[in-house]
């Protein structure tokens, strides 16, 4: 079981809907029994929230429920409990490296990378930005989640 965690700062953004859309797209390449997602945020301002409505909405219209999701705080055990942790964008990147052990860096990445290469381009919060930013972040949520896929696929295959 392939175990994959989402981090942004709030977890009711940006995290929530990646891993959504990437648990979506997981079931439907047929691999929800090989690979587990979760989310957090950095801080715990959020913890037991729902996603913003905004993000649910933006979500529910390209057939992605987030709905159950519930924000919780990043914890040092995480770095432990899977095998890669997506930082959507170069502070929390940052930050999740100050905190990791050494052993644990190499599963700390970019949510971007894998579609984009080094460096990543961050994913923009579209907490406090106009209403089509929860769109413009769907897309790229949509590209980096297809090509995180694409590599899990590779060695679970």
């Amino acid at each position: 079981m392939q175990r994959i965690l989402f981090v942004c700062t709030g977890n009711i953004c940006r995290s929530p809907t990646a891993e959504g859309v990437f648990r979506h797209q997981v079931a439907e390449a047929g691999f929800a029994d090989r690979i587990a997602t979760d989310s957090v945020g950095l801080e715990g301002w959020h913890v037991g929230n729902s996603p913003d409505p905004r993000s649910v909405q933006a979500a529910a219209r390209r057939g992605v429920d987030i709905s159950d999701l519930r924000a919780r705080r990043l914890e040092l055990e995480d770095f432990d409990r899977f095998d890669l942790l997506l930082a959507m964008d170069d502070g929390h990147h940052h930050d999740m490296l100050r905190r990791a052990t050494r052993d644990q860096r190499d599963k700390v990445r970019m949510f971007m990378e894998a579609a984009a290469g080094h460096p990543a381009p961050p994913v923009p919060d579209p907490y406090y930005g106009e209403p089509g930013g929860f769109e413009s972040v769907l897309d790229m949520i949509e590209e980096g989640a297809r090509a995180w896929l694409r590599q899990l696929e590779a060695r679970l295959l």
